[in-house]
């Protein structure tokens, strides 16, 4: 698995670093909300370009953030038998699902967000309606990009799953248990 656990290294490495910068673009959200804010009520100055910017950044962080998630195994699940099994079952769990319904998803979203999302705003050089706003296309980029790294974390998901079946990798614990709600 040396080329394989190289290429899970590699993706896990350029996710970890997209969760990083989606945390940051959390905290630049923030703080040109509140410049915004002052801006406008302060000193009476008001301009769109603020308020896009901190959406652009909020949206940016959550199509980033999402492999990131994923990597870090905490998205949101539906425990039906998952916790019933043992770890091997487990492994095969995540597989399948990662197989049959993330992959297909991913790639299905990152292929229609780029042909009729991205690429018809980058074509006309779609910039916003309001005055003074910021250009479209950038941040319609992002939602296939962001496709597309998920995409990349599912395959080093799926490397590191058919590495532990093998008994090649050892997960860590938290990748194949995550907290159940409180009762």
């Amino acid at each position: 698995m040396g080329f394989w656990s190289k290429l899970s290294r590699g993706i896990d490495h350029i996710n970890q670093m997209l969760g990083n910068a989606a945390s940051i673009m959390i905290l630049l959200s923030c703080i040109v909300s509140a410049a915004n804010a002052l801006l406008r009520y302060g000193f009476d100055i008001s301009n769109n370009w603020p308020l896009e910017l901190q959406w652009y950044l909020f949206s940016a962080s959550v199509m980033l953030g999402a492999s990131y998630t994923l990597k870090r195994n905490e998205h949101v699940r539906v425990d039906l038998i998952y916790s019933h099994l043992s770890d091997r079952g487990r492994l095969w769990v995540d597989l399948f699902g990662l197989i049959f319904f993330l992959m297909p998803a991913c790639l299905l979203f990152c292929w229609l967000s780029w042909t009729s999302l991205f690429y018809p705003s980058w074509l006309v050089g779609e910039g916003s309606m309001n005055s003074g706003g910021l250009a479209r296309y950038p941040i319609k980029f992002v939602v296939p990009f962001g496709f597309f790294m998920l995409s990349l974390q599912g395959i080093s998901e799926i490397i590191k799953r058919i590495g532990a079946l093998k008994g090649e990798v050892t997960l860590p614990a938290e990748d194949l248990h995550y907290e159940k709600p409180m009762q």
